[in-house]
């Protein structure tokens, strides 16, 4: 199915598990390891980010939790979303609004200081469409400006499921973690999930680069520490808060972990940041 310009159709599975199923407003502020995502990718940008009043396009923003603190900031920010669930939220946070599509924008060529694709991987299972989503925040980047795209690890589903033990004791959980190592994929309804793709460092930073982007920095956002937090909160039924020791202890993991490319696979998420070329 395509819609009418003949860009594949969001998958309803995909509109269906954010649109009915869960409310993704608060997973990053709900759990300790989404915190720690919130936390980190806050702390990355804010070092690339130009200063505001600077154009930033958030897309696949969802229910607008990075537009909200990028309003506060001072930055004049869009969001687009294929969810009207999520489009319906964001409106609360300042930003504008828009229902759309990461692999066909409107805005036009060069419209935006900054780009940001922080939940449009995690999605779009083939490859061509990847690259399709980072080619057209490429296009309405002006020269020089700032692209940022986030991708869930290949790995994040191994890390997460043994510190939730299901790895263990549930077998059709272990299935869906061995199939993802293999191929990447999350298949739909599989473990609580919608339809995904998994990266690996590698993958994700030849994506960027067969769009058209160079010097492509990826870091990795939680760092090796988040699944000890997972594993806390699942097994004492208590929420971890940022001002506990095991919270500050995972932080500076994931600060010491950043020059050590060999621990970008023990992320959750990781984030890739690069500029536009000026020629």
């Amino acid at each position: 199915m395509t819609t009418a310009n003949g860009t594949p159709a969001i998958a309803p599975e995909i509109l269906t598990f954010y649109g009915e199923t869960v409310d993704e407003s608060g997973r990053l502020t709900s759990t300790a390891d989404g915190i720690l995502e919130m936390v980190r990718t806050q702390e990355l940008l804010r070092r690339h980010l130009p200063e505001p009043p600077a154009r930033v396009l958030d897309v696949g923003g969802g229910p607008g939790a990075h537009a909200r603190w990028l309003v506060k900031d001072g930055f004049d920010v869009h969001l687009v979303d294929p969810v009207p669930r999520h489009v319906d939220a964001a409106r609360a946070t300042g930003a504008t609004v828009e229902l759309g599509d990461a692999r066909a924008l409107t805005a036009g060529t060069g419209a935006y200081d900054v780009v940001l694709l922080l939940g449009p991987l995690y999605h779009l299972l083939q490859r061509q469409e990847r690259l399709q989503a980072i080619a057209e925040a490429r296009r309405v980047t002006r020269p020089g400006g700032l692209i940022a795209a986030a991708a869930i690890g290949r790995y994040a589903s191994l890390f997460e499921h043994t510190a939730t033990t299901w790895l263990g004791t549930n077998e059709r959980v272990r299935e869906a973690v061995a199939d993802i190592l293999a191929t990447g994929v999350h298949e739909p309804g599989r473990k609580g999930f919608t339809s995904a793709y998994f990266h690996t460092p590698g993958q994700l930073t030849e994506e960027m680069t067969a769009a058209g982007l160079d010097e492509v920095q990826v870091y990795g956002i939680e760092g090796p520490g988040w699944g000890a937090l997972k594993a806390t909160e699942q097994h004492t039924g208590q929420p971890l808060t940022p001002d506990t020791p095991l919270f500050a202890s995972a932080l500076e993991a994931a600060r010491l972990a950043e020059p050590h490319p060999e621990l970008l696979a023990t992320a959750s998420h990781m984030l890739a940041i690069t500029r536009t070329s000026t020629t």
